[in-house]
């Protein structure tokens, strides 16, 4: 049986722990209010643009050809897994790199390779066979994205799409936030962009027509990249308030199981303590009867 001593030092332990755990679950609260406003700031506009992107490419799909636009075979896929540089988040990471294993297994015919952005993912596919191209280190610690890391990871596939054209399909893996309890992940393709089927701007009478002010051509060499540019920052955002809600339950259900186990260390150390007592009481008393 452990000592009183023992016990008492088990419990400093476990309040020490629980200390920590609620400070990393306030700090957590904190930055998920920010990242939540921002996801919230950041999904019409995201959405909006691959609305219309998807709907017009369609449109005027006979009249130019883009690179991110083009359709390729089925043969070859790059994965961008967008997860934590950090545990101690519950499940979240875990989740994600599931969500990612389903889909290679599902494609396993398919020739793919990664982009990490996160240690944690790469840390996990590192050790698989799976080619990693690029990894991002880093970017998302501190609870907050920067929109031009967002760009440079952009740009990079982009290039790398546009100048290897054994690539067939780029597709992002990130975790979407829906509450601080439910985080979902979602795969979603990249390039080439998806076209398509709805009608934007459609109204009762019919379809409507667009005016160009600038040839179709022109304006979407601008745009398509624009829009890989905010998929990846959207991503960025979600993952990232994702990742908080997540580590904010997960360090309050640790403070709760640190204050079940203190209660239970408290009362065994009490029983210790009573045995102790009682056995020099029973001391005390035989050596009065015996004297």
């Amino acid at each position: 049986m452990a000592s009183l001593l023992d016990m008492r030092r088990r419990i400093k332990s476990v309040k020490n722990t629980q200390q920590i755990t609620k400070a990393m679950k306030m700090v957590a609260a904190a930055k998920l209010k920010r990242a939540t406003d921002r996801v919230t700031a950041s999904r019409p506009f995201a959405g909006k643009m691959s609305e219309v992107l998807g709907s017009l490419s369609g449109k005027v799909a006979g009249e130019f050809s883009h690179p991110l636009l083009d359709a390729r075979g089925d043969e070859k896929y790059l994965v961008v897994l967008i997860s934590a540089d950090k545990g101690l988040a519950g499940a979240f990471n875990a989740n994600v790199i599931k969500a990612t294993q389903a889909f290679l297994k599902e494609n396993a015919d398919k020739q793919a390779s990664m982009v990490a952005v996160g240690r944690k993912g790469r840390d996990f596919f590192k050790r698989r066979e799976i080619e990693l191209v690029d990894e991002y280190l880093g970017l998302t610690g501190s609870g907050q994205v920067v929109h031009a890391d967002a760009v440079e990871i952009a740009n990079k596939l982009i290039k790398t799409f546009t100048e290897d054209e054994t690539i067939d399909k780029v597709f992002v893996v990130f975790t979407e936030f829906k509450t601080v309890l439910s985080q979902k992940p979602v795969i979603q393709q990249l390039l080439p962009i998806p076209k398509t089927e709805s009608e934007v701007g459609e109204t009762a009478g019919g379809e409507s027509e667009y005016i160009y002010e600038q040839p179709a051509a022109e304006i979407f060499g601008k745009l398509l990249p624009k829009q890989v540019e905010i998929q990846i920052y959207k991503g960025m955002l979600e993952s990232v308030a994702s990742e908080q809600g997540s580590r904010m339950t997960a360090m309050d259900s640790a403070s709760k199981n640190a204050g079940e186990l203190i209660d239970t260390l408290t009362l065994n150390m009490n029983r210790i303590r009573q045995a102790a007592i009682t056995k020099e009481i029973i001391e005390v008393v035989s050596g009065a009867a015996a004297a």
